[in-house]
């Protein structure tokens, strides 16, 4: 491979050098720069190079993906470690380079330290920067691992920051900063991906937005700690990194032991849409991508809670059939003693004292009616009030002989041991067998505080996240046809090395549709809609109290893989026939919703959000116009639909049934001039101006098809 490599995909350039056999640093992320030969790469890293004035050692300082102090970096190291306090810097040597089409294998020793490294820098077809580096220790004692450490460098042009924060309920809330010297640090200690974590680190240019500015973004693939940040210094060296986040004495390589650090990714673009699309574009392509239609799901939970009774659910399975629903998945309460939160779990034996017949009466009834069979399980925890945790104490994550404090009552197993492991995946390979089960909603309801392994003593975040990822690959292997939930109290577990082994993620506990509208929006920002479970709740949401039409709650739910979470048993007829032509849309809709373009315009006036999608080719789209809360403007004006091809015309018209809400297209007595009969543009002209939209109550929205002519 050339000392200077030029790798080019989906409008993206990344241009590494790899000269004097040191690690490689990237001298050029971003827009696509064309066909440059090779005189002119080595001229585009000559003209990178800095003034040699200013750093800590005499000469430039290269930073290269992985950092090290030995270069003259003093920032953030790429890795931190030690062998019995030795050993503590690197100095590694390159001495193989697998030159692949898509990017370098970079293998590296350094000799005096006693390590070698395997290093992967790809980029993708979809434009995403990849990498990731293993650690081999070479010498011939132990050797502490407490950081692996990548990095990107981002422009100087880069002053805004955009990252997340949550809570149970409201996950994904996004947060400003700006991009100044010194160090951003996003650090998520709770042994799942989080709600508080940092999801999508971006720096762009200032203000930038859905549609405009230029951005690049990185997301670490991983569901336990990790650690994500941004750095700037004063020698204009600005970067976003990324690694899992150790726990003291968590990884300990003994003589030849290795540790590979988690999938960083990194996106460029202008404009949120396209960074997005690049991880929407990357997931799709996947061969374990779904790739049927998404099912319309019904889920218990919000209808029964723990009140499991056949008859009742029988009655809820066939009213959820008569909307159009496709499979039926049972919540929480059907094993053991489990009739409240605090007993039971762990025990996956189907309840005598519940399903004294076993859970066959119901499957029969369910897959009689044509829909799929689901099932709530949460495999990594347990209840102290459990046959189980009677049974294999022992089997208990704790630091030493002290249990962590409770938390829902619940205590987490450890699945890093054999014995525990093997339980799990016995009764969970059991049920699978028994029962035509074809979905797991797979949850995982408490943080790991103070989760140690008790055979070794040691902190056990790392073991139990690689022992989750190892029980899912199994039971996907034993039972490839059963597609798995990713649900975390909600939206607590969603990366992209969860959804290398999971068919969606639950966005949020909260169906609160005016809620959904802000954790949907951003959950969009990295997983794409057809992954994304998204449910009509009741008329009162469960977790706010607060009241929506169903018009609004079902136009909200449309977004993603359609579900409801309703006691459908207690609706009313008119309201079940409203649902009916929600669903009979949705399944008219979800060819484009799950293969097309995610789009949100940026409108100035925040009681008006604009969001839809748009097909590959350009050929259709679907957009919402949402109205969050009301207006210092009245009536607002004109929306831009975003993401349409600019030279073809399109008809634009409203979409039933979500073109009247709160039952009729205008309670004000008059309607916009366009609305009956809809218009033809272009969609140059439907970007740039927009069209009139309809004066709305707060906490509504209302669709518009777009199709080309």
């Amino acid at each position: 491979m050339a000392d200077v490599t030029h790798l080019r995909a989906a409008g993206v350039s990344l241009v590494l050098d790899l000269s004097g056999g040191t690690l490689p640093r990237v001298r050029y992320w971003g827009a696509d720069l064309g066909d440059l030969s090779p005189v002119e790469l080595e001229a585009l890293v000559v003209a990178q190079v800095p003034h040699p004035i200013g750093f800590s050692v005499d000469g430039t300082v290269d930073v290269a993906v992985l950092p090290e102090q030995s270069a003259g970096w003093l920032g953030t190291p790429g890795i931190v470690g030690n062998r019995a306090g030795r050993d503590f810097s690197t100095a590694f040597r390159v001495v193989s380079v697998d030159g692949r089409a898509d990017g370098p294998v970079v293998r590296a020793v350094d000799e005096a330290a006693g390590l070698a490294l395997a290093l992967v820098v790809e980029l993708t077809p979809a434009g995403l920067v990849r990498q990731r580096a293993a650690l081999t220790n070479t010498g011939g004692t132990p050797f502490a691992v407490d950081a692996v450490n990548l990095v990107l460098p981002v422009p100087a042009e880069a002053v805004e920051l955009l990252d997340f924060t949550g809570r149970w309920a409201r996950e994904r809330s996004p947060q400003r900063t700006a991009f100044t010297q010194g160090l951003r640090v996003r650090e998520n200690r709770t042994g799942r991906t989080g709600y508080d974590s940092a999801y999508l680190l971006a720096a762009g240019t200032a203000g930038f937005g859905n549609r405009s500015g230029e951005i690049r973004a990185v997301h670490t693939a991983w569901s336990g700690n990790h650690r994500t940040f941004a750095e700037r210094t004063y020698h204009s060296v600005s970067l976003l990194g990324s690694g899992e986040l150790l726990l003291s004495g968590e990884v300990v390589l003994e003589p030849g032991g290795s540790y590979t650090s988690p999938w960083q990714y990194g996106s460029w673009g202008v404009g949120l849409d396209e960074v997005s699309a690049r991880f929407h574009r990357h997931l799709r392509s996947r061969p374990s991508h779904p790739t049927t239609p998404r099912p319309v799901v019904v889920n218990t939970w919000e209808a029964v809670y723990f009140d499991h009774d056949l008859a009742r659910l029988k009655a809820l399975a066939d009213a959820a059939a008569s909307v159009g629903a496709e499979r039926f998945v049972l919540d929480d309460g059907w094993f053991g003693s489990r009739r409240d939160d605090r007993r039971g779990l762990g025990d996956w034996y189907v309840s005598d004292e519940v399903w004294p017949d076993g859970l066959g009466p119901l499957t029969d009834h369910v897959t009689g009616l044509g829909m799929q069979f689901g099932l709530w399980v949460e495999p990594e925890m347990v209840n102290p009030d459990s046959d189980l945790a009677r049974a294999h104490p022992d089997w208990l994550m704790a630091a030493g002989d002290r249990l962590p404090r409770p938390a829902r009552s619940q205590q987490v197993l450890d699945l890093a041991r054999p014995e525990a492991y093997e339980y799990v995946l016995e009764r969970l390979d059991d049920l699978l067998t028994t029962y035509p089960v074809s979905y797991l909603k797979w949850d995982h309801n408490r943080d790991l505080v103070e989760a140690g392994h008790r055979v070794t003593g040691r902190a056990g975040v790392h073991g139990q996240t690689l022992a989750v990822y190892r029980l899912l690959d199994e039971l996907r292997r034993r039972h490839p046809g059963v597609e798995v939930e990713s649900c975390s109290s909600g939206g607590g577990r969603v990366d992209l090395e969860i959804l290398e082994r999971t068919d969606r993620v639950w966005v949020s506990d909260c169906i609160d549709a005016l809620e959904r509208q802000a954790v949907q929006r951003w959950t969009n920002a990295l997983v794409p809609l057809e992954l994304m479970g998204t449910h009509v709740g009741s008329g009162t949401s469960h977790t706010t109290h607060r009241r929506h039409p169903l018009d609004f709650r079902a136009g909200t739910a449309l977004f993603g893989h359609f579900g409801i979470e309703w006691d459908l048993t207690a609706a009313s007829p008119e309201d079940l026939g409203r649902l009916r032509e929600w669903v009979a849309l949705y399944k008219e809709l979800r060819p484009l919703l799950h293969t097309g373009v995610a789009v949100h315009g940026d409108h100035p006036d925040p009681a008006v959000e604009v969001h839809g999608v748009v097909a590959e080719d350009g050929s259709d789209a679907v957009f919402a116009v949402v109205s969050p809360t009301t207006s210092a403007s009245y009536p607002p004006g004109a929306v831009r639909l975003p993401g349409l091809s600019p030279d073809r015309r399109y008809h634009v018209r409203p979409l039933p049934p979500g073109d009247r809400p709160d039952g009729n297209a205008y309670d004000w007595g008059v309607a916009l001039p366009w609305w009956s009969a809809g218009l033809v543009l272009p969609g140059r002209v439907l970007g740039a101006a927009g069209v009139q939209a309809p004066v709305l109550y707060p906490e509504r929205l209302v669709l518009l098809r777009v199709t080309a002519v």
